[in-house]
């Protein structure tokens, strides 16, 4: 039984890569023995890779684990830097098995097929970069076209009780299939690639206990809009957040997938969705393990009653400003919003199963039975190609063609600003409304007045076709062709086509079993991409008379920091993506974006030339921040950029986890003021010594030295979250030297 429990594959691409339940229990039994308590799922789960459970110091919030994930999947713009990075590594293959899904290149334009060709001939470059060093190193290529990296992972990669680190932050989408999915730079990713066991800050655990059952307009979407708005986009750093309860049961597998934005999504499916057979079989035979104990403690509890749930719409500019449907029509007047749509847009990685297009399609059909169609521009974007060529098959992608739908590319498009928008000018004010994850200012047109709006695929139809925020379908009536006022009707649909699903086409590139022979290129006159070049080491010396480069005023995403959108095409190629840091943040000094004081010349320029112009003169610089520094993307060109043109030290109040770790990957320095009213004691006319590294030490707050133009200082503490291993990246100057360094002691 045994020898046959070890030989289930972990997915039918690779028949020879088994799933290990046996590993994830015995490495339970000894931390449970050692806790001496029950344990919650994600517990289980995160526990169960441990590399040494036997002696890993476990508490939550605090001590760093050391983990052996099963599987790395990547995204096409963040690969491109991951693979660069694992090139210079030097070493010859992956060692766990790796995935690069082509879906963040392709940019909304015309239509699906279009935008698809079109794509395939700008990015030809990277493609062919992408899919050779695939081969070459024994990581799977999905081409373009082949749909989103995390609906792939739900159907092909995902299962109860996996570990799966991702380059995108929605990887927690794979967490509806009971697994771990967890977000992370490329950095990270190419650790456990080279077979090194991979660090994380031990999560606490936040539960939210559902209770009730969803109905009408109510859809698991509106359960993460909900915790959103307690939580806050702040609320969920650090911690897994684990649903249990028997509300759980009224979910679909999808709908738990689309829930876990921005939060981890961990409960045990026992109706498979996906799953091939035997695991399905296997993941049983292990339950016990693929649970939560009775018993189990959690940081926090959250409880919601899912039948009082009512459906929720969230925005605009922020994901946690939630609002009830039925109040956002008032609230938007009282603010000055655009109440009219100018585009609903539906799909994504999370919103674009089957189920969301068939409750989408439902929603649309009853318009059309009542001769209407959409007053707003409305899009549809199918999640894989697997589901494109289903909801073809089956009749849901010309329902909603039919009622005023563009159907857009198996891909990413607006959601991540790969969006060719001409129905507004750029500063002019407007509303859209989108089944998206997210609705920072300018990110999916980058256009700063777009006021987008975030809600469940069902919603942004009905609104979509009523075409202003002030519609609410539960209560509200339309007028059909013929003069007569109608009501629609709760949607309903299949989790799952009757038929099984269309495949499509086949657009998965094997990696040969010997890809030694197989060569790489990359141009030394590309402009898209570029070999990377070892950081500087730290010269062992304090850090002194720092320039400020800009002090950030509020939120500081990702996309401010290194915006998306056309600077997609320069993910492989540092020196040239360099040219958009930090360009979207707000310069407290003239309430601008890019436009900072050179504090040698002490003209206004743009914060990148600036950057440039500092590093020319051999002059090191910092960032000074506010909450949640990061949020948002895991992409890690914004620690490699500023890294690139010449920073040392990031300060905030609070860091977004994935960022802070990049940050360190790269051999930066990000500090938090250890009192956060300090935050206003720095101007961005000062310089900034931090010291004592000599001695620097996990736990050990730095000193900061801020000296002002008059020639008085003061001193301010900073803390930091550095462990010891950290703490040698940053004196070897990164991660990556670090790795190099120690393969060259072990050789």
């Amino acid at each position: 039984v045994l020898c046959q429990r070890a030989k289930v594959a972990m997915s039918h691409f690779e028949p020879n890569e088994y799933i290990n339940y046996e590993k994830l229990e015995k490495n339970i039994n000894i931390v449970r023995k050692r806790l001496d308590r029950p344990l919650t799922l994600s517990e289980k789960i995160v526990y169960g890779h441990l590399d040494d459970p036997a002696k890993q110091e476990i508490e939550r919030g605090k001590t760093y684990l050391r983990l052996r994930p099963d599987r790395v999947a990547m995204q096409d713009a963040t690969a491109q830097m991951a693979m660069l990075q694992f090139i210079s590594s030097g070493l010859p293959k992956v060692a766990v098995p790796s995935t690069i899904h082509c879906d963040h290149l392709i940019e909304a334009q015309s239509g699906g097929e279009k935008d698809l060709r079109r794509a395939k001939d700008i990015n030809q470059e990277v493609y062919n970069f992408l899919s050779t060093a695939g081969a070459k190193y024994g990581v799977g290529f999905w081409k373009p076209g082949s749909g989103i990296i995390h609906q792939i992972i739900l159907e092909n990669y995902s299962y109860p009780g996996v570990m799966l680190i991702g380059t995108d932050s929605h990887t927690p989408n794979g967490g509806g299939l009971g697994g771990i999915c967890i977000g992370v730079g490329g950095a990270d990713a190419v650790d456990v690639m080279a077979g090194i066991p991979w660090e994380l800050k031990c999560p606490k655990v936040i539960g939210v206990k559902l209770t009730g059952k969803l109905s009408g307009w109510s859809s698991p979407k509106d359960v993460i809009l909900k915790v959103a708005g307690i939580l806050t986009v702040k609320g969920g750093t650090g911690a897994i957040i684990e649903y249990h309860g028997p509300g759980v049961d009224s979910i679909s597998c999808t709908g738990m997938g689309s829930s876990s934005f921005p939060l981890y999504l961990l409960q045990f499916f026992r109706s498979p969705f996906f799953l091939i057979p035997d695991i399905a079989a296997l993941a049983d035979e292990f339950q016990q393990y693929l649970v939560p104990d009775a018993g189990c403690q959690y940081d926090q509890v959250i409880e919601i009653n899912l039948s009082e749930l009512k459906p929720h719409i969230n925005g605009p500019f922020t994901p946690d400003l939630a609002h009830p449907v039925s109040d956002v029509g008032a609230v938007a007047e009282k603010e000055g919003w655009p109440v009219d749509i100018r585009v609903g847009l539906i799909g994504s990685c999370t919103n674009s199963s089957y189920e969301d297009m068939g409750r989408s399609a439902a929603v649309a059909k009853q318009a059309l039975a009542h001769g209407l169609k959409c007053k707003s521009k409305f899009t549809i974007t199918p999640g894989s190609e697997q589901i494109r060529a289903t909801i073809e098959r089956d009749g849901y992608a010309q329902i909603l063609r039919d009622v005023g739908g563009l159907i857009l590319a198996n891909a990413c498009g607006p959601c991540i600003g790969q969006w060719d928008r001409k129905d507004i000018k750029k500063g002019e004010k407007n509303t859209i409304v989108t089944s998206y994850n997210r609705n920072f200012t300018g990110r999916n047109d980058a256009n700063p007045e777009t006021h987008a709006f975030v809600t469940s695929p069902e919603i942004v139809t009905a609104l979509s076709i009523a075409g202003t925020l002030k519609f609410n379908p539960e209560t509200d009536f339309l007028t059909g062709a013929d003069g007569k006022k109608f009501k629609l009707e709760a949607p309903d649909a299949d989790e799952l086509p009757r038929l099984d699903f269309d495949p499509g086409q086949d657009t998965y590139q094997y990696p040969p079993k010997d890809g030694s022979g197989q060569h790489v290129d990359v141009s030394p006159t590309s402009q898209r991409l570029q070999l990377l070049e070892p950081f500087d080491k730290w010269d062992g010396k304090d850090l002194e008379d720092m320039l400020i480069l800009i002090k950030v005023k509020g939120k500081c995403t990702t996309d401010h920091i290194s915006a998306a959108g056309p600077w997609l095409k320069f993910r492989g190629h540092l020196d040239n993506i360099s040219n958009n840091l930090l360009i979207g943040a707000i310069n407290i000094e003239n309430g601008k974006a890019n436009s900072v004081r050179n504090a040698l010349t002490q003209e206004f320029g743009p914060v990148p030339d600036t950057a440039r112009y500092y590093k020319k003169m051999g002059v090191k610089w910092a960032v000074i921040g506010d909450e949640n520094y990061g949020e948002g993307s895991s992409r890690e060109h914004a620690a490699l950029e500023p890294r690139h043109l010449g920073g040392r030290v990031i300060i905030t109040k609070s860091f977004a986890r994935i960022h802070e770790t990049n940050l360190k990957k790269q051999g930066l320095l990000p500090l938090t003021f250890a009192d956060p009213a300090d935050y206003n004691k720095i101007h961005p006319v000062d310089k900034l010594s931090i010291v004592g590294l000599a001695d620097f030490a996990p736990g050990k707050p730095l000193k900061c030295i801020i000296k002002h133009p008059n020639g008085s200082q003061e001193t301010i503490m900073l803390n930091h979250t550095f462990n010891e291993s950290q703490i040698e990246w940053f004196q070897a100057g990164s991660a990556l030297n670090r790795m190099k360094e120690l393969q060259q002691k072990s050789s």
